[in-house]
């Protein structure tokens, strides 16, 4: 080895000493890291350790169950195994794991999806395991696509590697037909019957931009899909999951491959970890273990790193588990609205750079679900609680706030002592939730926990009553084709609308307008357009050029339409789709033009404006590569204010644009999660429009209790050290 090797090793030999014996801390990352600047070429010094192979598992939800469950499978049939357990999955992760370990039979390694193309090259896995793609911090992963173009590069430059890879997945199979390696599905083979969520990421074909058919569906994209025009589809698993059943606790399946079958029983409530489970079958068997090896270490699989882990505290059963996307988030829901009896649930949201600074996703998630559950307590905690509060509020559950894990069992305790307990956190909040229970679970007695003053039961769904006079009519609201254009939880603004009117005393009607449908403006009152991903962007675009005269006379005839992002930008004359520049719906008069520099150089962060239409600064979320210009016919919906953000373009300090009863504007959230005045502003606009046309004057709306949405808003406005503006 090189003299380079040789002091990499003795650089992540003395950093690990450092931090594991005298600052007592995990020593998971920083050794490697270390190493790696010292040597890059070290993960390929240090393959020779594994004297059979390696396993690499990648995908966006279950790495680091499946990785942990595969490692106990070697280890079940008397392998050595090197594994980074704790879920370090960079590089350097990987790195550390390997200086720290001896020489070993094989090893199992976790990877982010991106940092694949820098571990797999140099550590030539004989196997990459891929579970799954969903949308996941889009403000750091990008769209699912870059995602797949940094696997498929990974595999491409190591071309030994065999893909196994989830079948019932139509980014994954995309993936698989982007690269020439060898390749081995899994995936189920019967329909689970399992009711589906709100929102799914996969509606287009990954090879011609038709939209996908399902015969069946699991949850989320995964199910047995085919294009309708060019025959993407579906491979037969070579792993196949058949004869499933479903109990509350868990499940069990026959898997099937050639001419043998094995059955194997989970014990772990989910969907999702059926999958995990044939995962590690199927990889298991490729690398040549017996079945048993598999069955033993998924059936005695005790989760110690805060995934599905167990605790007992004071008699009672406690649940923690990691939910970090809108997939992830939905799956958890299931297993606590299985659980029998009364139930407290708390969920901890943190936006730290590993989380996502973007919290929008969580518009995504059916938390409608929770509501009318009288059973059910429940509470928000993490860094963004508010926001986790708002969420709750517009699905109808009411939350209370609670400061950690403690706090949070106190509570649930005088509200219900006999519930189930589940904590539900993202990654950066799950550390800091699991120290805490790991910490009382020690504890174990009366002193652990002081009793509080009984909290409110939650979960059920309030019934506001209406305030002031407003016309007890109907409002209309047209969302225009959410299944295409809801990339980072903008419908959410449709709900938002729709429940604010019902508190304001009115009636609503949301008019869902999908592919192929024209809208009917007659009847519209306030039109919802948001964004989408490329492809989804190029369909839904289509059908609204072949409706641009009836949306420019709805407008010109002072319709209230709201739009975001990539709605926004079909509004003009000119937007950019992809690489290409294309013409608008000139709506508006604005143009979108490409950034110095391309597509990557994105305006991306948290942002707060100064808008004539609230008194409070109006705080969203940017991400957004196109640059876009205001003509003489717009004003901007608000000024930056403070030092963050951008809006529009890198110059005038402006974002978005109003004219007459449009909003066009890069904020997501959504929009209106934080900044109620605005909605309120929608909503007057609409009453006044149609009173107008019936001959009535325009009627007030008195205020609502925005406690939770003013608090969500303060949060990010002191984060932001932006101070109040003006009062509307």
């Amino acid at each position: 080895m090189s003299m380079r090797f040789e002091i990499a090793r003795a650089t992540g030999a003395l950093s690990t000493w450092a931090l594991r014996d005298v600052l007592h801390r995990a020593a998971a990352n920083f050794p490697g890291k270390a190493a790696l600047y010292v040597d890059p070429q070290l993960i390929a010094d240090l393959r020779a350790r594994m004297r059979e192979g390696s396993v690499v598992v990648v995908g966006t939800n279950g790495k680091t169950t499946v990785t942990n469950l595969l490692a106990d499978a070697f280890e079940a049939a008397g392998k050595t195994v090197v594994c980074n357990r704790t879920g370090a999955n960079l590089d350097s992760g990987v790195a550390t794991a390997l200086l720290q370990a001896d020489e070993a039979d094989w090893g199992v390694f976790e990877s982010d999806e991106l940092w694949l193309a820098k571990i797999a090259p140099q550590l030539k896995p004989r196997f990459v395991v891929l579970l799954n793609l969903f949308r996941d911090q889009l403000d750091r992963m990008g769209e699912i696509d870059h995602m797949q173009a940094a696997i498929a590069a990974a595999l491409a430059a190591s071309p030994s590697t065999t893909l196994v890879y989830n079948a019932d997945d139509p980014f994954c199979e995309a993936v698989a037909e982007l690269v020439a390696n060898e390749r081995v599905p899994f995936g189920f083979e019967e329909d689970l019957g399992l009711a589906q969520n709100t929102v799914a990421d996969a509606r287009m074909c990954q090879r011609c931009d038709s939209l996908l058919v399902y015969e069946w569906r699991q949850y989320g994209q995964l199910g047995a899909f085919r294009c309708p025009t060019c025959g993407f589809e579906r491979q037969q698993p070579a792993y196949a999951a058949r004869n499933v059943s479903l109990t509350d606790h868990g499940g069990a399946f026959e898997v099937g491959h050639a001419a043998s079958s094995a059955t194997v029983e989970v014990p772990f409530s989910g969907t999702y970890m059926l999958y995990n489970a044939l995962a590690v079958c199927a990889a298991a068997d490729c690398c040549g273990l017996p079945p048993s090896a598999a069955s033993q270490a998924i059936r005695s699989f005790e989760p110690q790193n805060g995934r599905l882990q167990h605790y007992t505290v004071e008699g009672r059963r406690v649940l923690l588990n990691l939910a970090k996307n809108p997939t992830g988030f939905n799956q958890n829901l299931r297993i606590v609205m299985d659980e029998p009896g009364p139930k407290a649930v708390a969920f901890f949201i943190n936006d730290r750079e590993a989380d996502g600074h973007d919290v929008s996703w969580l518009w995504d998630v059916d938390f409608q679900e929770l509501a009318g559950d009288e059973g059910l307590t429940v509470f928000a905690g993490g860094i963004r609680r508010n926001d986790m509060q708002v969420r709750l509020k517009y699905a109808g559950v009411d939350a209370q706030l609670v400061d950690g894990a403690r706090d949070f069992l106190q509570k649930a305790r005088a509200a219900s002592p006999n519930a189930g307990l589940f904590l539900i956190a993202n990654y950066t909040a799950l550390p800091e939730v699991k120290e805490e229970l790991d910490a009382l679970q020690l504890q174990q007695g009366e002193a652990a926990m002081e009793p509080e003053a009984a909290a409110r039961p939650a979960g059920h769904r309030s019934s506001p009553a209406p305030h002031g006079s407003a016309v007890p009519r109907k409002l209309t609201i047209v969302h225009l084709y959410p299944e295409l254009l809801n990339l980072y939880g903008d419908g959410g603004n449709v709900t938002i609308l729709a429940e604010r009117a019902r508190a304001h005393g009115l009636a609503v009607e949301v008019a869902c307008v999908s592919h192929g449908q024209a809208a009917d403006l007659d009847t519209a009152d306030i039109v919802f357009l948001g964004g989408g991903p490329d492809r989804e962007q190029r369909l839904a675009s289509r059908d609204l050029l072949e409706q641009a005269d009836a949306l420019r006379a709805y407008v010109e005839d002072d319709g209230v339409l709201l739009a975001i992002c990539g709605g926004y930008q079909i509004l003009g004359h000119e937007w950019l789709l992809g690489d290409e520049s294309v013409p608008g719906l000139s709506v508006l008069d604005i143009v979108t033009k490409r950034a110095e520099g391309g597509s990557h150089n994105r305006l991306v962060g948290n942002i707060a404006l100064d808008s004539p239409l609230a008194g409070m600064p109006v705080i969203g979320y940017e991400n957004h590569a196109g640059r876009t210009f205001l003509g003489e016919g717009c004003t901007p919906f608000g000024h930056v204010v403070g030092r963050h953000g951008k809006g529009n373009n890198d110059h005038d300090g402006a974002d978005g644009a109003l004219y007459r009863n449009v909003v066009g504007t890069y904020l997501h959230g959504p929009l209106l999660s934080k900044n109620p005045e605005v909605a309120d502003w929608l909503i007057e606009h609409a009453l006044a429009r149609r009173a107008a046309k019936d001959g009535q004057p325009a009627p007030a709306l008195a205020p609502l209790d925005d406690t939770a949405e003013r608090a969500a808003n303060e949060f990010m406005r002191r984060k932001l050290g932006v101070h109040r503006t003006h009062a509307r």
